[in-house]
C-alpha cells in the first residue's frame, strides 16, 4: 500500500484516508494545503487486491465505520468527516 506525499510544514505524521470521488475528502485536502501541512493520503477506492485489504484494515484501526474522509494525526487523534475547526485546532 502506497501513500501519496504532499510536502508542507512538519506537524507530525498526518495521514488522510479518502475516496477519489468524495467532495468532503477534497475539502479536507484543500484545507490541509491551505494550512501548508505536509501529509500523506491514499484514495482507498483506487486500490485493489492486497493493497485494498491493507488500506481498509489500517483504516479500521482508527475508524470502525470505514467512512471518509478520515484524518489521522500522529496515530492518536482521529478526525472523521470535514471538521474544519477540529483540523485547524490540531494542525493550524
Amino acid at each position: 500500500m502506497e501513500y501519496v506525499h504532499v510536502d508542507g510544514k512538519d506537524k507530525g505524521k498526518v495521514v488522510l484516508f479518502a475516496l477519489s470521488t468524495c467532495g468532503w475528502c477534497k475539502k479536507v485536502r484543500m484545507l490541509l494545503e491551505d494550512l501548508e501541512v505536509g501529509y500523506d493520503f491514499i484514495y482507498v477506492d483506487l486500490t485493489s487486491g492486497d493493497d485494498r485489504t491493507e488500506a481498509v484494515n489500517t483504516l479500521k484501526e482508527f475508524n470502525d465505520a470505514v467512512s471518509f474522509p478520515t484524518l489521522v494525526i500522529n496515530n492518536e487523534d482521529v478526525i472523521i468527516g470535514y471538521e474544519e475547526e477540529d483540523i485547524e485546532s490540531k494542525l493550524g
